[in-house]
């Protein structure tokens, strides 16, 4: 099996399910060393979460090595002596962050459709201290390892909810911060030869995803669209997918001409060459033909080529900041 990042030091925030668990099985399967983070450490039963010995025995089992490191990333201590431990265990090395983890997944099932003034203020911090303030941190212990070695890449992973609205007001605020802070950190970089990035994934089917959209008449307004949850979700992105785009990204020969950027995986995709886990191609929301078929408009989406896409230009326009 090739093993293209071996040699390579990454860690992944929030890698017991979901996204960060799909990039850090990836790139340990391309043969990085992995530290993996996150609260919890032993599977829990009837717990649709995983675990830390979960997704370190499935990155295991596909050759890989990981580091497991039980983190709480609302604490400022512990994100500190995780830095700490890998400077010490790798002599200073790091060549790929993930800033992943993110504490408001539930949060934000119970926030959909409602106006900010009638939500608690906890939200702002459910979705904000580990979803942005933490990335800052960890991109603040990870330049210090990596601007001394003149490498490194860091990803923050985002969505499209920081260019317009999406399921409320703090999400979008933090997502749109996200990306600021990969491209204000690429600013400051760049000169280091340490290269910074945005994410945006499409929608994935992450194990709550799917096990909240069991029930078919489950309904979710996503954006401007109102369907079937399982119509857009299952559409979708595996959790791998970004993993793949990670593990493309960790290669790129130019990454430095992606330094801060907003990147999409569906993108990616078509650049680096590569499918899902699947072998399919997933819902491209760039794709004319896709935006049809999210809308209900089926007959419409057959008959648009999939080679039209909205443009970036276009994209930009639809923001609400002007």
């Amino acid at each position: 099996m090739s093993q293209p990042l071996s040699g390579k030091i990454c860690l992944v925030t929030g890698a017991t399910r979901g996204i960060g668990k799909g990039i850090a099985l990836q790139l340990g399967e391309a043969g990085a060393t992995v530290y993996i983070t996150g609260k919890t450490l032993k599977p829990k039963p009837d717990s649709v979460g995983g675990s830390l010995e979960e997704t370190s025995r499935e990155i295991e089992s596909r050759g890989g090595k990981c580091i497991p490191v039980q983190c709480d990333h609302s604490k400022d201590d512990q994100i500190k002596a995780l830095f700490e431990r890998i400077e010490k265990e790798q002599h200073g090395k790091l060549d790929v962050l993930v800033n992943n983890a993110y504490a408001a997944v539930t949060s934000l099932f119970k926030a959909v459709d409602t106006p900010f003034w009638e939500l608690p203020l906890d939200i702002w911090d459910d979705v904000n201290n580990v979803g942005l303030r933490n990335h800052y941190i960890c991109s603040f212990y990870a330049a210090k390892m990596m601007v001394p070695a003149k490498q490194g890449l860091i990803i923050n992973i985002s969505s499209g909810g920081g260019l317009r609205y999406l399921f409320n007001v703090a999400y979008g605020v933090g997502k749109a911060a996200v990306d600021r802070m990969a491209a204000d950190c690429a600013h400051e970089m760049k000169k280091h030869n340490v290269a910074a990035v945005s994410l945006w994934p499409g929608a994935v089917k992450t194990e709550l995803i799917v096990d909240k959209f069991k029930d078919p008449d489950m309904t979710w307004k996503i954006g401007d669209f109102q369907a079937k949850g399982k119509d857009i979700f299952m559409m979708g992105e595996s959790p791998e997918y970004a993993g793949k785009c990670v593990v493309g990204l960790a290669q790129d020969k130019n990454i430095m001409r992606k330094t801060g950027k907003v990147l999409l995986t569906m993108d990616l995709a078509d650049e680096y060459g590569f499918t899902d886990v699947d072998g399919q191609r997933p819902m491209n929301y760039r794709q004319v033909k896709s935006l049809f078929l999210m809308s209900g408009h089926t007959w419409i989406g057959a008959l648009v080529p999939g080679f039209i896409k909205v443009p970036f230009w276009l994209l930009a326009s639809l923001t609400h900041k002007y």
